[in-house]
């Protein structure tokens, strides 16, 4: 039994190999440019809309409703970010049902990368809305003396980041498969279907997680556009 996809190598070549992380990642990668690209090549207007598109409506509503109500920002800026990294880790870990297949989420070279996006990501959404002196002041809000921990907070919460959704959905897999081998199969077909939901769950939780890491970093933005918003009102 496999702990992790990365074990499991494919194809090697010298210091080059394919696992099944990678190829996995690649098979999530190629679904998903492909369902884009089928559903949004015939868009349309009105009330004559396909059941793709309807469904397409529904999901960038939803996600752009649930970052509205984590950020209270206008979510444009921040779907393509958010909303890719909830589909890709909510599409790797629903594809476990098929037989073979090994959710890339399972590996910690996987979320760890997702986790670094998060971490990068923070900065850039801080320094597009604040500025680069803005954006830096926070790290040594209230003193000067807070930087060192401010860094470390950055740092601790992008490895709790990684650790949380690959110990979540590693041992998912290790539990179904260990009851796939000790007990008959109804139990385990239940326990897969708890899975999916918890890899549904696990999705939202880190697309959340990333969303309120990005937000911190362009509140301040916002609450100044605020301030002027009142005063003009005024």
């Amino acid at each position: 039994m496999e702990i992790s996809p990365d074990a499991i190598v494919f194809w090697r070549w010298g210091v080059v190999s394919l696992n099944a992380t990678i190829l996995f990642t690649w098979i999530v990668m190629a679904l998903m440019a492909a369902v884009s690209w089928l559903v949004t090549r015939k868009l349309a207007e009105g009330t004559k809309l396909t059941r793709w598109q309807n469904l397409l409506e529904v999901l960038v509503t939803g996600i752009e409703g649930q970052i509205r109500d984590v950020s209270h920002q206008e979510p444009r800026l921040f779907l393509p970010f958010v909303g890719t990294l909830f589909l890709f880790i909510a599409l790797s870990n629903l594809l476990s049902i098929v037989p073979g297949y090994l959710p890339p989420t399972g590996s910690l070279s996987t979320t760890t990368s997702l986790a670094l996006s998060v971490f990068i990501a923070v900065p850039f959404f801080g320094f597009s809305k604040q500025g680069g002196k803005g954006y830096l002041r926070h790290y040594i809000t209230p003193s000067i003396f807070m930087l060192p921990f401010n860094i470390m907070g950055e740092l601790s919460r992008t490895v709790a980041l990684a650790v949380r959704l690959f110990g979540n959905v590693m041992s998912g897999t290790m539990i179904v498969a260990i009851l796939l081998s000790i007990v008959p199969l109804l139990f385990p077909v239940v326990m897969q279907l708890l899975g999916l939901l918890v890899g549904l769950i696990q999705a939202y939780i880190f697309a959340v997680l990333a969303m309120v890491y990005v937000a911190s970093a362009t509140q301040t933005y916002h609450e100044k556009e605020l301030e002027k918003n009142k005063k003009g009102d005024k």
